[in-house]
């Protein structure tokens, strides 16, 4: 039998889990959310449920999607620490998150969509920088949009 390290029974574990918020978080999607507002940045709605990985924000007319996400869960190269105890299954549960954002990205590429990923840490550093990221994946829409006319 495993040695088991946490120091919390499962029970207390798992509603410690499950307490962790997917939307509208306050260090990633809110502020987002604000800059975006601030800047006057318009057209864009927060949370498309029909498009595949239900990206945080859309925007339609442009077909792009934005991703907001956790250093933690999504395995950021520059701030992902791997965690001491059940070392095997955050490892797993890391791939298998990694994987899905990866089979998300391309399904939603081959639908037409562009596809801009946004790190935690990116925000909580430099918001402006992040806008800046959307502000040229948008020009680079209307740009091919305008080619393609």
């Amino acid at each position: 039998m495993a040695k088991r390290t946490d120091t919390v029974s499962t029970e207390v574990r798992s509603a410690t889990m499950r307490a962790v918020k997917s939307r509208n978080v306050k260090s990633t999607e809110r502020k987002l959310r604000a800059v975006m507002a601030s800047t006057r940045l318009k057209g864009w709605r927060m949370y498309a449920n029909e498009l595949p990985g239900k990206p945080d924000f859309v925007f339609l007319r442009e077909r792009l999607a934005i991703f907001v996400d956790g250093c933690f869960w999504h395995g950021c190269p520059k701030c992902y620490r791997r965690p001491r105890s059940n070392q095997e299954y955050w490892d797993s549960k890391l791939i298998y998150n990694i994987e899905r954002d990866r089979r998300n990205r391309n399904r939603l590429r081959r639908a037409g969509w562009r596809v801009v990923r946004l790190w935690e840490h990116e925000l909580k550093q430099d918001t402006a920088r992040a806008c800046t990221k959307i502000v040229a994946a948008l020009l680079a829409a209307t740009a091919k949009k305008h080619q393609s006319e």
